[in-house]
């Protein structure tokens, strides 16, 4: 009975130190660059160790009700040990967003909950771990197609992003197509306006020399027929 004692604090001790460890890795992503791929490594491994300290409170919470008998006062303190890491681990959960982990009903619906504690159950410490590797490989195997589709959408924002460039700089051009007409618009408008101010200036010169010669012309018939008649 000692010994089942035993392995239930042991089993809970091993939890407290994961999620010191979580506590500690959660403290260095200031180190971090804000993106990049080490980041999202550090993030996900992160994640990954919740999940197993999730799993591990879960087998605690169902290894509790198997402990030999022991007083109400230490069942409700072992009770109250298990709530707060409980705790701990949603506050770090909700630290890095993972907002559904709180809510393990929502994260994996009831049927699924039932199945992973039952996962659990009978399981000695070597059992756990094998579980707990699978638990790893099946989270490697969503993030990695969560990177394919992160890549994927990546691309198609990069290729959306090189599509405005183009247009904008099409757009920069054609303004400045616009600007170069408009301005060879008013050199030629302002060149017409003073061609036609000279050609103004040339009639009325021209009337006024065909007034003279017609002046001219006319005295001169006039001293022809008086000279003549």
């Amino acid at each position: 009975m000692a010994s089942s004692s035993d392995s239930w604090m042991k089993e809970y001790n091993e939890a407290v130190k994961l999620a010191d460890d979580i506590t500690g890795m959660i403290a260095e992503r200031s180190s971090f660059p804000a993106s990049g791929p080490e980041t999202q490594r550090h993030g996900s491994a992160i994640r990954r160790k919740i999940t197993i300290l999730g799993t591990r409170l879960d087998s605690l919470q169902s290894l509790l009700s198997k402990v030999p008998a022991k007083t109400e006062k230490e069942m409700n303190r072992r009770k109250d040990m298990l709530g707060n890491l409980r705790t701990k681990v949603n506050q770090m959960a909700s630290t890095l967003n993972m907002s559904n982990f709180a809510n393990r009903d929502s994260l994996l619906g009831p049927e699924i909950k039932s199945d992973a504690m039952s996962r659990t159950v009978g399981l000695d410490n070597s059992g756990l771990v094998g579980l707990q590797r699978q638990i790893m490989k099946e989270q490697d195997d969503g993030l990695e197609k969560l990177e394919e589709t992160v890549i994927s959408t990546k691309h198609i924002a990069l290729a959306v992003n090189e599509e405005l460039d183009l247009h904008t700089r099409l757009i920069d051009d054609l303004d400045e197509h616009v600007d170069v007409t408009d301005s060879r618009l008013r050199r030629v408008q302002k060149n017409l306006a003073v061609l036609n101010k000279r050609t103004k200036g040339g009639c009325s010169c021209l009337c006024m020399l065909l007034s003279v010669i017609g002046i001219v012309v006319l005295v001169v018939v006039i001293w022809l027929l008086i000279k003549y008649l």
